[in-house]
């Protein structure tokens, strides 16, 4: 398996690890409720370093972006953010990414971690041939760390980086935290504001002392990969692999809103137009369990007694108290009374609006 930069760093603090995408990752330290809530009150310090990270540049990088991603990169201003996709022809999802605009003609697509290879090899073969872009495989070159919750906007001022704390939501700066330098952006993946640093490899160790150091006080601490599901799920934001996948397109997931089929010229537009027309054959739903038990993927959904659908996501939700899912069904038995068959025995549950939870 494959170690991110700041595995040592993981190691010394007690985590415990587990394998994710060929990745040796870290899934809890002090424990995932109590990391939890540490994003929940203060913040949370997580690596997210083996994620993928791409560059294009050149006079041909904005056209290259607006063939290959479902939104609409021209809206993208310099120094701003947006989630997209990537599609098979058949609309079947291939990823979903961020994608930066750096500059004018500099933009960088953030890519799952088990979907760094794939992607990798989708753009360079759409890159093939082309004299107008250089494409750049920077993953192994960067690092990046996320520090998430109520108190990172006031933590990173703190450290005198008001470039930083001043991003809006999606906005991006190339800067400096605790004097070093930095892309910050201000994204997540946890329900929670705060930030996401690409930092150059060899720095990532120095940028997560730091941030511990100076985070300490404020209930700040590293959080593995299990607190980091449960808080997704939370907030109802797709895994790869769960809610999204090349049998699940966008529009069955409920991200039609980062889907602009209508300017077409992208993989999979004229197979998503079309499914928007006639309507998505199966909805991502979120359901709360009224009966004993904890729904998992895969686990079976019926709605009034006839089969629905499946589980993609369920847990516990710490923040609720209660357990929730995320479940695929079909777009017919959206609505009635729902059961999750777990273990061959079916469990009542109902529909509740998504996201499950939503920071006031």
């Amino acid at each position: 398996m494959r170690r991110t930069p700041l595995y040592e760093a993981h190691r010394v603090s007690g985590a415990r690890f587990t394998e994710f995408g060929g990745w040796e990752m870290p899934v809890q330290y002090r424990g995932l409720l109590k990391e939890h809530a540490a994003v929940r009150e203060a913040a949370g310090l997580f690596d997210v370093s083996h994620m993928g990270e791409f560059e294009i540049r050149g006079a041909g990088a904005l056209a290259f972006c607006l063939a290959l991603a479902t939104n609409d990169a021209s809206k993208l201003r310099v120094g701003r953010a947006q989630y997209t996709l990537l599609c098979r022809e058949d609309g079947g999802t291939i990823d979903d990414t961020i994608l930066y605009r750096l500059g004018e003609e500099r933009f960088l697509f953030c890519v799952n971690a088990g979907n760094r290879e794939a992607c990798g090899a989708w753009f360079a073969r759409h890159a093939e041939g082309r004299e107008d872009l250089e494409l750049v495989d920077r993953s192994d070159e960067l690092a990046l760390i996320a520090l998430q919750g109520p108190v990172a906007v006031s933590l990173v001022a703190e450290l005198g980086a008001d470039a930083i704390a001043g991003l809006p939501r999606f906005g991006l700066v190339e800067s400096e935290l605790a004097g070093i330098a930095v892309l910050a952006a201000r994204t997540g993946y946890t329900g929670e504001d705060g930030f996401e640093f690409f930092v150059a490899t060899n720095d990532a160790a120095s940028l997560w002392d730091a941030l511990n150091e100076a985070g300490a006080a404020r209930g700040v601490e590293p959080v593995g990969l299990g607190a980091r599901d449960t808080l997704r799920l939370e907030a109802a934001l797709p895994l790869y692999g769960h809610e999204l996948g090349t049998e699940i397109t966008p529009l069955e997931a409920g991200l039609g809103w980062a889907v602009k089929e209508a300017r077409g010229g992208f993989p999979g537009a004229e197979a998503l137009a079309a499914e928007r027309a006639a309507g998505p054959n199966r909805r991502l739903v979120g359901l709360r369990l009224t009966g004993r038990g904890i729904a998992r993927e895969g686990y079976p959904v019926h709605a009034d007694g006839v089969a629905a659908g499946v589980v993609t996501s369920g847990t516990r939700a710490p923040s609720l108290g209660e357990a929730v899912a995320l479940a695929l069904v079909d777009s017919a038995r959206t609505e009635g009374s729902f059961e999750v068959e777990i273990r061959g025995k079916k469990i009542p549950a109902e529909r509740v609006d998504l996201p499950f939870y939503r920071r006031q």
